[in-house]
């Protein structure tokens, strides 16, 4: 008897990711692509949302130059300005 391996993706999904990777590719400077896998390490939320917003952005045809680290940057802490500030009070 032979062993079924288990699921193995599909060739959709192995596709699907590649086209990913291929647009931010185009559309990241080296720098900014470092950037987001250094934050994909830390909030894969946050890294999954500025791509998805990028690739957005190429898909649509407004990307007008190469997105580089100042902008990833400046993404990044807007997103971030959403978050919900905590504010401790002593009394």
């Amino acid at each position: 008897m032979s062993e079924q391996p288990q699921r193995q993706p599909s060739n959709k999904e192995s596709e699907k990711k590649l086209m990913r990777e291929g647009i931010l590719r185009m559309a990241l400077s080296s720098e900014a692509r470092q950037r987001l896998a250094n934050v994909k390490m830390v909030r894969p939320d946050l890294a999954a949302s500025i791509e998805d917003y990028v690739i957005q952005l190429a898909s649509a045809g407004r990307l007008k130059t190469v997105i580089d680290d100042e902008q990833v940057k400046q993404m990044l802490a807007s997103l971030q300005d959403k978050k919900r500030e905590i504010k401790i009070r002593r009394l």
